[in-house]
């Protein structure tokens, strides 16, 4: 068995971290998935494709899947930039702006 041990990406639709610190093991898919001809929904022989294991820790998902002897890649997150914005809310309003404030 094949799987892949990975951090997941905080969704386009939020803007918080959840989620995100966990390590996720998932299995990859050894067979193809086929369209069923009469009702038209995607389906796969292969149960273990629909695994999803969380852990802590990266070093637990690594060994987790060695004592298990599941063949596990690791892929390493991206890590984001800091966004550093100068100001916030309260500079809407601030005595020492440049131009005029309008609405």
């Amino acid at each position: 068995m094949r799987a892949r041990i990975y951090q997941p990406a905080k969704t386009a639709m939020s803007s918080g971290q959840a989620k995100t610190k966990t390590w996720v093991l998932e299995f990859v898919a050894e067979t193809a998935r086929e369209v069923d001809p009469l009702m038209g929904w995607t389906s796969s022989q292969d149960t273990q494709a629909q695994v999803k294991l969380t852990f802590d820790t990266k070093e637990a998902a690594l060994d987790y899947a060695k004592e298990r002897g599941i063949d596990a890649v690791v892929t390493e997150p991206k890590k984001r930039k800091p966004v550093i914005r100068p100001g916030g809310y309260g500079e809407n309003f601030a005595t020492n702006r440049r131009g005029t404030w309008t609405h």
